[in-house]
């Protein structure tokens, strides 16, 4: 393709008519500066009118590339030149429009990302462009579902005078379905891992399915429809944690302990603060559960980060704090005897220093102490009355 395409008045590349400058960047320095023109970047790129838009934009627009794709940002630039119906011809093999196509994804060129799906349906491929195909089909799947949770969590945002969606009994119905079936994905690929070798892959499909959970839940609680998800959560914890804490992982897959972990910190906080009630024995359940291997894996990730100050997984304090908050306030309002076995745990075991549970301590010694009274106090007047 020519480097000067499109009308006769705008080109790509032309000093002459350009009012800004692209300078394609690579890891490796490498730089290029190309002429172009702001009304044809931000008519076909919502990437491009953002950027373009921000006030601190002078005049030459920085673009991040490798290698490997800078040629398909050049070929890119240029086909936003071309008139829409001239865009499919623009494509001459499958491996030129896979690498257009993700950058297009990624600089939201939508007219460019629909050509080039149009083109890879239409053409035949070769056995070693499949796998490439697939990883380009999980990328757009996965953009194209943030782009319906973006949608999902704007709907039913707080909204000061009026709620966008009302959660009536057919949207409740159509997302107590979507629960399932999320709950139902990541159950598979739970007990998936114990029949396959674990992956890079296989982790990033169990994090994926946790990470999906953990949205379910900011917008079951705005629906209130909490109460299913911790229910199912509660039913599910023995085989989850049974599988977690299987020697086969021992020493891997802490993504995807510490997103297991973030989203039982979402149930104990439902619970902890009466978004959702339980009667006691469930409560207990999650609890015990739960605390232990929210005990046993923080102090291991504190000291993988003490070792390795790159490595990426930890619990960070909002979540350390946010856990032990929902635990207090859990443990305060059960009963005394289940109360007294969870703190019994905690005062024996001097290594046990997360949560702490000194308040809930205070709380559970001060109704003891009160009941006693009670209870002397009530026997002393039996007492005088047998006597009278």
């Amino acid at each position: 393709m020519d480097e000067h395409t499109g009308t006769d008045s705008i080109k790509f590349g032309d000093p002459c008519t350009s009012d800004i400058t692209i300078c394609l960047k690579n890891s490796n320095g490498r730089q290029e500066l190309f002429h172009s023109h702001s009304s044809i970047l931000k008519s076909n790129s919502t990437y491009f009118a953002d950027r373009l838009s921000d006030p601190s934009f002078k005049s030459c627009l920085e673009i991040e590339c490798t290698d490997v794709n800078y040629e398909h940002h050049l070929k890119l630039l240029k086909c936003l030149y071309l008139p829409a119906g001239s865009l499919l011809d623009a494509w001459d093999c499958v491996r030129s429009a896979l690498g257009v196509l993700q950058v297009a994804v990624v600089l939201c060129c939508e007219s460019i990302v629909n050509s080039c799906i149009r083109y890879l349906e239409a053409v035949p491929w070769e056995e070693n462009e499949e796998e490439e195909i697939s990883t380009v089909h999980a990328l757009l799947s996965r953009r194209a579902e943030d782009f319906a949770q973006e949608q999902v969590e704007y709907m039913l945002g707080d909204d000061e005078d009026m709620p966008l969606v009302a959660a009536d009994n057919e949207v409740k119905l159509e997302t107590r379905t979507g629960l399932a079936k999320t709950f139902s994905s990541f159950e598979r690929e739970l007990s998936s891992l114990l029949e396959s070798d674990i992956c890079d892959a296989a982790e990033d499909r169990m994090t994926q399915c946790l990470s999906d959970l953990e949205w379910m839940c900011n917008i079951l609680l705005k629906m209130g429809l909490m109460n299913d998800f911790v229910s199912k959560w509660i039913d599910i914890s023995e085989n989850v944690l049974r599988i977690m804490e299987d020697k086969k992982f021992g020493c891997i897959m802490w993504g995807s302990k510490v997103k297991l972990i973030e989203v039982t910190s979402k149930v104990l906080d439902a619970v902890g603060y009466g978004n959702v009630i339980l009667p006691a024995p469930r409560r207990v359940q999650l609890l015990n559960s739960w605390l232990p291997f929210i005990r046993k894996i923080k102090p291991i990730l504190e000291s993988m980060n003490n070792k390795d100050i790159e490595f990426p997984y930890k619990m960070d304090e909002d979540l350390c704090q946010s856990i032990e908050g929902a635990i207090v306030s859990l443990v305060s309002a059960l009963p005394s005897n289940d109360q007294a076995g969870i703190l019994a745990d905690w005062m024996n075991d001097e290594q046990l220093k997360y949560p702490d549970l000194s308040e809930a301590f205070e709380v559970w010694c001060f109704r003891t102490k009160s009941a006693k009274r009670r209870l002397v106090g009530g026997l002393d007047r039996v007492n005088t009355t047998v006597t009278l």
